[in-house]
């Protein structure tokens, strides 16, 4: 959660601080406190709503993180060229300004809805709540949400997913787990992306950005891919696969019970 860079309010929750809003003043006046962890706590509760409605509708979501241009469109691409004759995916796109990317997926004849952020780095459950009412989930698979690119922010909200999965693009460095730990403990899944330009950058080693993810104790899969030329791209296929029938057998069991 950050406290300094003022995005904890977003386009998502600003309704929640503004004047009417239960979230406007405070009992003791001391507003950067009970604001914020009213926020949070708000969130915390959207996304419990969020996580309830997918697994209604028997959805998986996934939560993509990552740097700017570590490559996540680019996955997206891939990923609904390979399953988008089989499964039945949508996507909920972050980042500040522009339609660049949902425009991409939507040239793949795939559902994409735009959140622009403003000047908040990461999405929020709200943000994510509104953005599925422009959604048929009845009619969907996964759906991916492309988080805001930053390595900071995003693994605090918690948005009511299934799953993380953070990119790390090799021009990155291998040492980024070390560097920003509450992202890459977050993470289900660990994608170090545009794995073809190994063979020219021979500075990143696989191997010791493996070793930075043990070093948080998280026991997550991490895997080379390159959405351009698809190297790896069958393992991550594969986990898709199995998450969501994993997802599905939960929501089955929990409806049962």
């Amino acid at each position: 959660m950050c406290d300094t860079c003022g995005c904890n309010v977003t386009p998502g929750n600003e309704h929640l601080v503004a004047a009417g809003g239960h979230l406007a003043t405070t009992s003791t006046g001391h507003e950067s406190v009970e604001v914020l962890k009213g926020l949070l706590d708000a969130n915390d509760h959207q996304a419990s709503h969020n996580r309830e409605h997918f697994a209604r509708h028997r959805t998986l979501a996934v939560n993509l993180m990552s740097s700017p241009g570590a490559g996540k469109t680019a996955l997206l691409e891939a990923t609904i060229d390979a399953l988008g004759d089989d499964l039945k995916i949508a996507v909920i796109e972050g980042d500040l300004e522009t339609e660049n990317d949902a425009e991409r997926i939507r040239k793949k004849g795939v559902p994409a809805v735009q959140i622009s952020t403003g000047s908040a780095c990461h999405l929020d459950a709200h943000m994510v709540h509104s953005a599925l009412h422009e959604l048929d989930i009845d009619d969907l698979d996964i759906i991916f949400i492309e988080n805001v690119g930053n390595l900071v922010c995003p693994a605090s909200f918690d948005l009511g997913q299934h799953l993380n999965v953070t990119l790390l693009s090799t021009p990155e460095g291998h040492d980024k787990p070390a560097k920003y730990p509450v992202m890459f403990r977050a993470s289900d899944l660990v994608l170090i992306t545009k794995s073809d330009l190994l063979e020219v950058l021979d500075d990143f080693d696989p191997v010791y950005a493996e070793h930075c993810l043990r070093q948080l104790a998280n026991t997550a899969p991490l895997l080379e891919i390159s959405a351009r030329k698809g190297d790896g791209m069958k393992y991550w296929l594969a986990w898709l696969r199995s998450e969501l029938a994993r997802v599905r057998r939960a929501d089955v069991f929990v409806g049962a019970a």
